[in-house]
């Protein structure tokens, strides 16, 4: 399929990927919206629920990289379906289970689905989009995972309030079912990627995909995983622990977060594009400014709800925009060495090492040491992921 051209086009394009990008957060993010419900409704205990957001952000990572590598070789469309698929099979079978062992078990297979999704999505903008066309529908599709948050952090508590929190999984079940149906009714197949460089051009070889620089870039976004999933899973825990909420409450205040991070994806699209124009660089600014916020988490620690959720909001939204700048940015770099599909993968299952780290031990620092150990260990690792960001744009202007 040749690139698209038409606005009519560019914009259904746009649509249908950021709707799929949504649903995928819808069958993902669930679990957490719904988690400090689950906690009162089954006895069961945090760090043992937490299991399977850790075994899933495993997967999910690992998966990135099964499915970055199949993305450049197989039909991306046949790849979202087989994503779209299992995650609504999981869903489905999340009410059924008895015990957390079993729940740990479905939602690792729901992370590996879920990596049958962003790889492909990148591939597709990227092949059939100009450059500038990418640049802004990318940041679209981005609000897909915030739209999606924002719909499951709002319509659990009234689900959970008229039935369970078993529904939640039913309804986003039903949800994937759907985009799966739409899908098989699209025919967007992307451009062959394009051959490697030849040999005589040693500098733009694939190899320097594992350069000292990318390392240090794959370091930064696997820090901002911890911040920008953790902070998200365990508010509305915190706030049900520290403020006595009740956990529909708790769990309506998460609705904030994402909708805040929409505004930040725009503001970081337009810091990246008329000011900074280098994605690393741009990721240290939104770092330090995330840094700021999780020092205030610290000073203000059990004053006031809503300040912590102001501050949580600020510190999640500058980790999206980190997200925007290192995912979505820098893999079309790539895109002459058919790499894209592989980097982004890559570079996406290093935000889930991060969140792996952040769902199991988030619940276990703040059971061992409470929550006021947690929110210093935010601190520390803004300011561990600004450095990071910082050194890497000095080393990429340098190498340049």
């Amino acid at each position: 399929m040749e690139k698209l051209t038409k606005k009519k086009q560019v914009s259904a394009l746009a649509l249908l990927l950021s709707l799929t990008y949504m649903v995928s957060y819808l069958t993902r993010v669930n679990y957490s919206a719904v988690i400090a419900e689950m906690e009162l409704a089954t006895g069961w205990t945090k760090t043992a629920l937490s299991a399977a957001l850790t075994g899933s952000f495993i997967t999910y990572g690992a998966g990135q990289l099964i499915s970055g590598f199949l993305g450049d070789r197989v039909s991306p469309k046949k790849l979202i379906t087989w994503g779209l698929g299992a995650t609504a099979a999981m869903n489905l079978l999340i009410p059924l289970c008895t015990g957390p062992g079993q729940m740990c078990a479905a939602w690792c297979i729901n992370g590996l689905a879920q990596a049958f999704m962003w790889p492909p999505i990148m591939r597709i903008m990227t092949s059939l989009l100009s450059p500038e066309d990418y640049s802004r529908v990318s940041v679209q599709v981005s609000w897909g995972s915030s739209v999606g948050a924002i719909v499951i952090y709002l319509i659990s508590p009234l689900i959970i309030s008229l039935w369970s929190w078993k529904a939640v999984f039913l309804f986003c079940a039903l949800c994937a079912v759907a985009a799966l149906v739409v899908w098989a009714t699209r025919r967007y197949e992307p451009l062959p990627p394009e051959r490697p460089a030849p040999k005589t051009a040693p500098e733009k070889k694939p190899a320097r995909l594992f350069s000292p620089l990318l390392l240090g870039i794959m370091a930064a976004v696997a820090l901002q995983g911890i911040l920008r999933d953790g902070v998200t899973t365990w508010v509305p825990s915190y706030l049900s622990e520290t403020y006595h909420l009740s956990s529909t409450i708790a769990i309506l205040t998460g609705v904030v977060l994402p909708l805040f991070s929409i505004v930040c994806f725009q503001l970081a699209a337009v810091l990246y594009r008329r000011l900074l124009r280098d994605p690393a660089l741009c990721a240290g600014v939104l770092f330090g400014a995330g840094t700021v916020a999780a020092l205030l988490l610290v000073v203000f620690q059990g004053k006031n709800a809503g300040l912590f959720v102001v501050f949580a909001t600020l510190l999640t939204g500058c980790m999206h925009g980190v997200n925007l700048m290192l995912i979505c940015m820098l893999p079309p770099l790539f895109a002459k060495h058919g790499r894209v599909s592989l980097v982004s993968g890559l570079l996406n299952s290093c935000t889930y090492v991060g969140s792996a780290i952040s769902a199991y031990g988030i619940a276990a620092l703040s059971h061992s040491f409470g929550w006021g150990s947690t929110l210093l260990s935010w601190l520390v690792v803004a300011l561990l992921g600004t450095g990071a960001c910082f050194f890497c744009a000095f080393a990429k202007r340098k190498a340049s």
